[in-house]
């Protein structure tokens, strides 16, 4: 039975996992908090243990193997993401996460649409069943949120998540690219990506600290040192997966935002958010979504 899954499955499904509780620990570490040194000490983390697992697994010098060209197109990746997360982080503190981990889940709709233009992707006429029940949850997701006294159009927080968002799945476009066409090796990619990214956030840090000062005060936690590394795990089993060859990446980008169904159950347990019994049943349509992507031919 299992045989006959995807291989691109089970890395997914892990990384969509991990993802789910990075996202609870991305709200902890920033919940009444200062959000860039939170970022950026996350960030730190998780690629110091990306390169102590990488020496202690004797894969350092294969790693670092790049070209100037390579390492330019790395570069850019983690300017976008850098500005994608500093939006997302912000946005995370001022919105409950039973609001910001839903609209980040439309991520994919952009990724799909992005796909079908720039990659020629041509999904099956059951997947495409399959992702307009996802995407009816995920409107469903955002139509309860209403009920949270949220102007959708004048809060900030959701200006900032939206913007994230849309960087995000510029993100997923740009992984395929770099992985399927200029094929460079998946860890290559995370490994120069981590590093450039701590000097990107690092950077904007410095510039946010000296030009705007912080209206918060700074609080460390240790959700910021498990946040950190399990972004690194999840986004190790994603560069794996969408190396795999005939993937497709608005499939994939798909089934990992379903962590949305972590992010929202365990977020809603710790952070006491509201009308989690009406939010529910969205959740019923991404996970009958998923099931049938898994079982599409």
């Amino acid at each position: 039975m299992f045989s006959s899954l995807p291989a691109w499955l089970p890395p997914i499904l892990l990384s969509s996992v991990l993802l789910g509780f990075y996202d609870v620990g991305k709200k902890s570490a920033v919940k009444d908090n200062s959000v860039m040194p939170a970022l950026f000490f996350a960030t730190l983390t998780g690629t110091v243990f990306f390169l102590i697992i990488t020496l202690c697994g004797g894969k350092f010098a294969a790693a670092s193997v790049c070209t100037g060209r390579e390492f330019i197109l790395i570069l850019l990746k983690s300017m976008l993401v850098g500005s994608s997360w500093i939006c997302v982080y912000y946005a995370m503190r001022d919105l409950p996460i039973s609001i910001a981990a839903p609209i980040r889940a439309t991520s994919p709709l952009w990724t799909l649409l992005g796909g079908i233009l720039l990659f020629s992707e041509k999904p099956t006429p059951w997947q495409w069943v399959a992702m307009i029940v996802i995407f009816v949850g995920y409107y469903l997701f955002s139509v309860l949120g209403k009920s949270e006294k949220i102007d959708f159009l004048h809060h900030r927080g959701i200006y900032l998540i939206m913007i994230g968002t849309l960087l995000g799945a510029g993100s997923a476009l740009y992984d395929k690219y770099l992985l399927n066409v200029v094929r460079i090796s998946p860890l290559t990619v995370q490994f120069y990506f981590s590093i450039d990214l701590v000097a990107v956030l690092g950077l904007s840090f410095a510039v946010r600290s000296l030009c705007f000062g912080h209206k918060h005060v700074f609080h460390w936690r240790w959700s910021i040192f498990i946040t950190g590394i399990l972004l690194i795990l999840a986004d190790y089993t994603y560069f794996y997966a969408v190396s795999l060859p005939d993937i497709q990446i608005s499939i994939i980008s798909l089934v990992r935002r379903c962590n949305v169904i972590v992010s929202f159950a365990l977020g809603c347990y710790l952070f006491r958010d509201r009308n989690i019994w009406k939010k529910a049943w969205a959740l019923v349509l991404i996970l009958a979504g998923v099931a049938m992507l898994a079982l599409a031919k």
